[in-house]
């Protein structure tokens, strides 16, 4: 992508997670970046194209952290710690206050079907991560899981995802890290971070 592409992809990213895939158009970023609405159609035909730029843009990235936290960090509980920590830094300093793909996976009902492909890729990608992870703190030692890993990567990230609505439904960034502990309390074995 170039400049103006990657710029569009950036304020619409924001526009989103502040306001959801319909609470934004395509006056609103060019009035924010000060270009006429004929140059983001230029990169962007629709804004179907950009949200589905926007997401695979977030899932290329999540992707990336996925393979540094799988080489570089190789217990299972640090690399939870990791994901997590990331989460809870974007929600304390307003950063990105909620996941992108969570502000979408909302309105998908509402969304145009390439969009929805595109959110639940996330997911599914996100989801298959987790599951790998709970199976290596099982094998390590350091997890005990109560169901497969595969509910228990469900039910983290529901728990990852209800803690997000929760800090933003409370307006209490605080209340992101006391839920994910809570969780991890629950399968850590040495109870240690």
């Amino acid at each position: 992508m170039g400049e103006t592409a990657d710029r569009l992809v950036e304020e619409a990213k924001r526009l989103i997670i502040n306001r959801g895939y319909n609470g934004f158009s395509y006056a609103d970023l060019a009035a924010k970046l000060g270009i006429r609405k004929a140059s983001i159609h230029h990169h962007f035909p629709s804004k179907v194209d950009l949200a589905v730029a926007v997401v695979e843009q977030g899932r290329a990235a999540i992707r990336a952290q996925i393979a540094a936290l799988e080489t570089g960090t190789p217990g299972a509980v640090a690399q939870l710690y990791a994901y997590t920590g990331y989460w809870e830094r974007c929600i304390l300093d307003q950063e990105a206050p909620f996941c992108l793909a969570g502000v979408l996976a909302a309105e998908l009902p509402g969304l145009p079907p390439e969009v929805g492909v595109a959110v639940r890729g996330h997911f599914s990608d996100l989801g298959q991560w987790v599951e790998r992870v709970l199976t290596l703190g099982v094998v390590q030692g350091s997890m005990r899981l109560e169901d497969t890993p595969a509910a228990e990567a469900d039910a983290f990230l529901a728990a990852v995802y209800g803690a997000m609505l929760a800090a933003r439904a409370f307006d209490d960034p605080t209340k992101f890290s006391r839920i994910i502990e809570a969780f991890l309390r629950r399968i850590r074995v040495d109870q240690q971070p």
